[in-house]
């Protein structure tokens, strides 16, 4: 069995419905909004243990489902773009693929923008004034407009790992520590 199927297949499904997403937005002139549900959205997985329990456990039936994201959407003031393909993930139990394709959709509103997402790893958060540095740093570097996706990780110890498209940079101390280690493997 190729292991790497399952996440082709629910990156597929992810794609069809922020394909969908985006071009009715598009259309409709609301980009914007949706890229505002989008950090909602992050925000609420990122924060909330019941949200993310909901859309990945079985347990929970189409209506229950539905029902709880039609509340959520309400309470958050999602879009009806966003509501809507919401809804539809409940019905069709699909909601498990909320983070690809918020994923999908934050790349396709970046390349309509002109943009390009760096996803970068610190060890400690940065600041804006970083971010904003970092950012025009990496403007200069690949010559579009970069948007940073911020994630957290103490187990570098220092410095950074930055994701463009299929190039990394990985200035962290971890593995700095991990290489120097390997070549004294080598050397004894």
């Amino acid at each position: 069995m190729d292991v790497s199927e399952p996440a082709s297949i629910t990156s597929g499904i992810a794609q069809r419905y922020a394909t969908a997403v985006f071009e009715l937005a598009k259309e409709e002139n609301s980009l914007k909004a949706v890229e505002g549900d989008l950090d909602q959205l992050d925000g609420a997985l990122a924060d909330s243990a019941d949200f993310a329990r909901l859309i990945h456990s079985p347990v929970y039936g189409r209506d229950a489902q539905a029902a709880a994201i039609k509340a959520l959407a309400d309470k958050m003031g999602l879009s009806k773009q966003m509501t809507g393909v919401l809804a539809v993930m409940a019905q069709k139990r699909r909601l498990f693929i909320l983070p690809q394709l918020i994923a999908k959709l934050r790349e396709m509103i970046s390349e309509d923008k002109g943009e390009v997402v760096a996803d970068v790893t610190a060890a400690k958060a940065l600041t804006k004034a970083q971010q904003d540095k970092l950012a025009k740093a990496l403007k200069a570097s690949v010559g579009k407009d970069v948007k940073i996706n911020m994630a957290v990780d103490e187990s570098l110890i220092g410095g950074l790992i930055v994701k463009v498209g299929s190039k990394m940079i990985d200035s962290s101390i971890a593995s700095r520590l991990n290489a120097l280690q390997n070549s004294m493997k080598e050397v004894g």
